[in-house]
């Protein structure tokens, strides 16, 4: 049988959205370790499809901001590919606007990053008049093409590792509409085992179109103390007016969440566990 990569070398392949510099690089050395070898993505479904495919042992993803709010594409594909959600992390997010050494905020005609990025930085943004605003698929990639074409006239929307590993100076720090910036990133794996700690789960189902439908589920987490952290509705394609339903719910004795579940399932259509781990907790950290 043909070793993979990580019996080889030892590195856990980790899928991400972006390069080296990026968000999704931090979150995955904080949860992995930066013993990595990371499997850079340009678009989350190609993040997806590496695991899928097996050139990758775990992903990481960003679902929702604290800012910009949920990626809702992402619902979309973890409900697709069916992988399992095995953790989540919070990551503290601060943006600064960078550019080649030498350059000078005057001299910025146009700034780049993800659209994520830029929902994130609207408030900094709409104060620099007369510079256009341009969409690029990875904030370390704005800043990566940045120093590679000696732009001189473009600046990025990046972090300070991005700044630092392609060479670039920083013209504005901390440039992000609130400093208290999270983006929570789930960990994904293919053929998970059973995570015996796990005090939180990611699911989906849908309801029917009635009234109370919807209220009769959520009766029954309050009835059995489980709480509901996030609820999320996402349109299902090709049938108007019909919704998927995401939420994710924690506990503290697991016994109350499989009875909610059993009682839940009277109430509901294509119920999905999509994950059971241990919840995350947002770590605040002051800009520098």
């Amino acid at each position: 049988m043909k070793k993979s990569n990580k019996e080889i070398n030892g590195a856990l392949r980790v899928a991400i959205q972006g390069i080296a510099g990026s968000f999704h690089d931090a979150a995955a050395r904080r949860h992995f370790g930066s013993r990595i070898r990371l499997v850079e993505c340009l678009t989350f479904q190609e993040v997806f499809e590496s695991l899928r495919q097996g050139r990758a042992d775990r992903a990481v993803v960003a679902i929702e901001n604290s800012i910009a709010g949920s990626i809702l594409p992402n619902y979309s594909l973890l409900q697709r590919y069916a992988f399992r959600i095995t953790g989540e992390l919070y990551l503290p997010v601060h943006f600064h606007l960078m550019a080649l050494k030498g350059v000078r905020l005057g001299d910025i005609r146009v700034v780049e990053s993800h659209p994520m990025a830029l929902a994130q930085c609207a408030d900094f943004l709409h104060q620099l008049n007369g510079i256009q605003v341009r969409e690029c698929d990875d904030t370390a990639l704005a800043a990566k093409l940045i120093g590679q074409r000696k732009l001189k006239t473009v600046a990025a929307l990046a972090s300070e590792v991005a700044a630092r590993h392609y060479g670039l100076n920083i013209l504005a720090r901390n440039v992000e509409t609130h400093h208290k910036n999270f983006t929570r990133f789930l960990v994904l794996e293919n053929q998970p085992g059973q995570i015996t700690s796990a005090n939180k789960a990611s699911m989906c189902f849908e309801v029917a179109n009635r009234p109370g439908s919807l209220a009769d589920v959520l009766q029954v987490l309050s009835a059995h103390r489980i709480n509901l952290t996030k609820i999320q509705s996402v349109p299902l394609l090709g049938r108007p007016q019909e919704y998927t339903i995401h939420i994710d719910v924690e506990w503290t004795q697991r016994r109350q969440f499989e009875e909610a579940l059993r009682k839940m399932i009277r109430h509901v259509n294509n119920l999905s566990i999509l994950g059971e781990y241990e919840k995350g907790k947002p770590e605040h950290h002051a800009p520098q």
